[in-house]
């Protein structure tokens, strides 16, 4: 079931204004993640579907129909919340079927809903238990079955893994895509964190102060950032960048800690920064500690900086450097030597750099 949001504001009674122009057309069975950091709106924006928060100004619809003023259990929807909110003296088998119950459903279409839905979540063999003899991420699972078992088209999730430990969320991230497909439903899903926002999405919506960054799948955030704010949050860790200005093709850093020619930067980027102050930004992950052998070196630029401390996380290594009055991380081999408080010169690509209008913040290259 499709979804579209049209100039949607959202604006408190003491003027404080945490949605603007809000604009997104959710395609029927997408899985669609809004991401931000704490405060910049999605788990309002949700809410605004869920119809539990009032729209301000602009149109909310639902399968093409205006459901602005419609109640919350009209809209065909089913949440899931940051926290399990299961009853406590009840079995999985009573919490899962409890809304069905409540709307009057035969007895025995409830026990196959009930059963059809364990199947799918890998619950049949807990349904007679209640929900403290069980796990984190069963009790979210149960959660779960209890929106899937009313076979609503829209499933509204707030923050669902944020209470599981690091093992458990990322089997859950796998488990929800299973069961997204499986169920066929429009999903829209809050997180603040990138990564599952990355793992899970057909599209990801990257937000702050309630406006719209960019929309677009992981591989365009990450690839093709429109702006500093989704190159800065999108990744981990997240982009470098180095501030400074382009003159005759040359670019300076404002603290002249670099200072190199363009060379083998695209015209259309180089016309576009010159006599400009710009932002370069590159991945750690795009850093090598030297150029391949059958490379040419002229694609490369030479970087360097001081080794501040560094991770060991087994298959690789970020290391965090001051680079002039700048901070800077990049990733190394793990089996590479990393001493503490010593400098280390490494390269990064032309072609891996995005340039950024300083002022605009906007992308150079799109």
């Amino acid at each position: 079931m499709a979804v579209e949001l049209k100039n949607i504001y959202k604006i408190y009674p003491n003027g404080y204004q945490a949605i603007t122009d809000f604009n997104l057309k959710i395609n029927d069975q997408e899985f669609i993640v809004l991401v931000g950091p704490s405060g910049c709106g999605k788990s309002t924006t949700l809410r605004m579907i869920a119809g539990l928060e009032d729209i301000t100004h602009g149109t909310l619809t639902i399968d093409g129909k205006v459901v602005n003023n419609l109640p919350p259990k009209e809209r065909g929807i089913a949440m899931v919340f940051q926290s399990y909110a299961l009853y406590p003296t009840l079995s999985v088998y009573e919490n899962m079927a409890f809304s069905l119950d409540l709307a009057g459903f035969d007895e025995d279409v409830i026990d196959a809903r009930v059963k059809e839905t364990a199947k799918i979540l890998g619950l049949s063999q807990y349904l007679d238990r209640k929900p403290r003899a069980l796990s984190g991420g069963q009790r979210q699972r149960v959660a779960l079955g209890r929106a899937i078992i009313r076979h609503a088209k829209i499933f509204l999730m707030d923050e669902p893994l944020s209470n599981l430990d690091a093992r458990q969320r990322v089997s859950m991230r796998s488990e929800l895509v299973r069961i997204h497909r499986q169920c066929g439903a429009t999903t829209i899903y809050v997180t603040h964190d990138q990564i599952e926002a990355m793992t899970m999405a057909t599209r990801i919506v990257c937000m702050d102060v309630g406006v719209i960054k960019q929309v677009g799948t992981p591989e365009e955030l990450y690839f093709h950032p429109k702006n500093l704010f989704v190159a800065g949050f999108i990744g981990d860790p997240p982009m470098n960048f180095i501030r400074g200005h382009v003159e005759t093709g040359n670019f300076t850093s404002i603290d002249k800690f670099y200072n190199f020619p363009l060379t083998g930067v695209s015209d259309k980027i180089k016309n576009a920064a010159e006599k400009h102050d710009v932002v370069l930004g590159y991945r750690p992950e795009h850093v090598k500690l030297s150029i391949p052998a059958d490379e040419n070196a002229e694609n490369y630029l030479k970087l360097k900086g001081h080794i501040e401390v560094y991770e060991m996380l087994g298959d690789i290594q970020n290391v965090y450097l001051n680079v002039g009055t700048e901070k800077a991380i990049i990733k190394v081999p793990p089996e590479k030597i990393i001493n503490i408080d010593s400098d280390i010169e490494y390269y990064v690509k032309k072609a891996d750099f995005h340039f950024f209008d300083a002022n605009s913040e906007n992308a150079i290259d799109l």
